[in-house]
């Protein structure tokens, strides 16, 4: 069997959304985000900025039929500089505090947060 190149596994995620003005706004004020809109096999989507340049994965906000909102499914972590400000920035536009910061250990700290749509975000900040 040849050796074949191992990359990371996840390529792309996609966050439910029930009202995407929302949704933009909401991830816009916390995370200082930019979003392309188009419209994907009739879903709206709201795409995350993603470099070919950087480490990390992309994704987008999507609106269907087929996307429901949950804090009970997958779990999204989004790199952090400053956990704490993103955690007031949450509050302040509509989210929920679920996990406060703690240290991971190691691999630094961890924070989750509800979104503006009823979602469980997490962030991870490199410890210092």
């Amino acid at each position: 069997m040849k050796d074949k190149k191992r990359s990371n596994p996840v390529v792309y995620f996609e966050i439910p959304v029930q009202d995407m003005s929302r949704a933009v706004a909401f991830y816009s004020k916390v995370f200082g985000f930019e979003f392309e809109s188009e419209v994907i096999d009739h879903n709206e989507m709201s795409v995350f900025p993603f470099s070919e340049d950087s480490s990390g994965i992309s994704g987008a906000l999507a609106k269907g039929e087929i996307y429901k909102p949950t804090i009970d499914g997958v779990l999204i972590y989004f790199k952090a500089e400053d956990i704490d400000t993103l955690l007031d920035l949450a509050v302040a536009n509509g989210g929920e505090v679920l996990y406060t910061k703690t240290s991971n250990g190691a691999y630094g700290f961890v924070a989750e947060f509800r979104d503006s749509e009823g979602n469980r975000i997490a962030l991870l900040m490199d410890a210092v």
